[in-house]
């Protein structure tokens, strides 16, 4: 049995945290994440969880605890945002090159100097290379489900790799939104039970976690990792069709919005879709054939997957909320992807362009977006972009 609730996505999260009732939970506060774990706290303090609550000095710490607690065979889940993450970073890497399945959530929120607590991508896109799974949710709804999926993907035996999952800063986080949430047991019965194959504290059957590893074993190592994580989109899709047998909700590797008939298209991640969506629907009133993919996976990143669905399209735009700097153009990093994706596994012929947005929290509205679909109609003509990177929004 469902209810209905009025929750914004970190209310959401921290009721499927309750529900999933973890064994180990270290966070430390920092806007705009502070209150999913400041809401799951307050279940602790109440008694409604069983969960080992660690309050810890800083995010780097909260890491270093969620490690120590996953090797002893621990369920881990934390959550941070922005600097927090970039505090963590040393301890990113530990997780998964130990194949930790943790459960992280991230509210994306820029990277500073100067200071802005506000949503761009660009502190999980700093993380893209680190070994951990992405996972991108669009509102509260799929934040919630994110939740379950992600630790039913962290602990496959196949992946044994942790997982983030985002959802955007103060849009989503604080966006108050109708979720449908789930029965407790039957939330219990879709995540299982996990029990660690190698637990540290096994004095049985002793194992080592985190040895000195020189040029004899270490390459092999990073190999392995390679290896899990080529096995985590099939685990997605099997989570996902699982999770929509059970709960009426069937999630794969990205979500498409009129694009099966669309002469173009633009990809965009996380909230903007939503956008991006009204934007189409107006343009198709107008009789422009135009189409949405709102990729739900960043890594894996699902190249083969992902041109197979835009290949029938004159002309890709491609919405990034952060940067890669030093970068060819200075691009944001799913364009950078999803061009290198087209090269490989498509003709190379699309033509493609970049449109940097709401860095900082930038407002980004339809009808900015529409300028996004016209200057692909132009591609769609000429056969190359007029800019290959263009800020929308930003003052010249």
């Amino acid at each position: 049995m469902s209810e209905f609730k009025a929750l914004d996505g970190n209310s959401a999260v921290a009721e499927a945290m309750r529900q999933i009732d973890p064994d180990v939970v270290a966070a430390y506060p920092i806007t705009p994440q502070t209150s999913t774990v400041q809401t799951f706290s307050n279940f602790v303090a109440d008694g409604l969880v069983q969960t080992e609550f660690v309050t810890v000095e800083s995010e780097h710490s909260a890491m270093s605890a969620c490690v120590g607690a996953s090797a002893a065979g621990a369920r881990v889940m934390t959550a941070t945002s922005s600097a927090g993450l970039a505090l963590m970073w040393e301890i990113v890497y530990v997780a998964a090159s130990n194949r930790l399945p943790i459960a992280m959530l991230v509210v994306n929120r820029a990277l500073s100097a100067p200071i802005n607590i506000h949503c761009d991508h660009s502190d999980s896109m700093g993380t893209r290379d680190a070994g951990w799974v992405h996972l991108f949710a669009e509102n509260p709804q799929e934040a919630y489900d994110n939740a379950f999926q992600a630790l039913r993907i962290a602990e496959h035996p196949d992946v044994l790799l942790p997982v983030m999952f985002m959802h955007d800063g103060f849009i989503t986080s604080h966006g108050l939104e109708r979720v449908e949430t789930y029965d407790d047991a039957e939330v219990k019965d879709f995540v299982g039970e996990y029990k660690s194959a190698h637990p540290l504290l096994d004095w049985r059957n002793p194992v080592t976690y985190g040895p000195l590893d020189f040029y004899d074993y270490y390459f092999e190592h990073k190999r392995q990792q390679v290896e899990a994580m080529e096995n985590v989109k099939q685990v997605i899709i099997d989570v996902g069709k699982e999770f929509g047998e059970k709960f009426g909700r069937t999630y794969g590797l990205f979500e498409t919005y009129k694009l099966q008939d669309a002469d173009v298209g633009v990809v965009v991640l996380a909230s903007t879709a939503g956008t991006a969506k009204a934007a189409v629907d107006n343009l198709r009133q107008q009789g422009l054939k135009v189409g949405l993919l709102r990729p739900r996976v960043f890594r894996p990143f699902p190249a083969e997957e992902l041109v197979d669905a835009l290949k029938h399209l004159k002309a890709i735009g491609v919405m990034d909320r952060s940067i890669s700097f030093g970068a060819m153009g200075n691009a944001g990093p799913l364009f950078l992807e999803l061009l290198a994706a087209l090269q490989v596994y498509g003709n190379g012929r699309i033509p493609v362009s970049n449109h940097v947005f709401g860095l900082g929290g930038r407002d980004i509205v339809p009808s900015q977006i529409e300028t996004v679909f016209h200057d692909a109609l132009k591609m769609a003509e000429t056969g190359k972009p007029e800019r290959l990177v263009t800020y929308l929004g930003v003052r010249e």
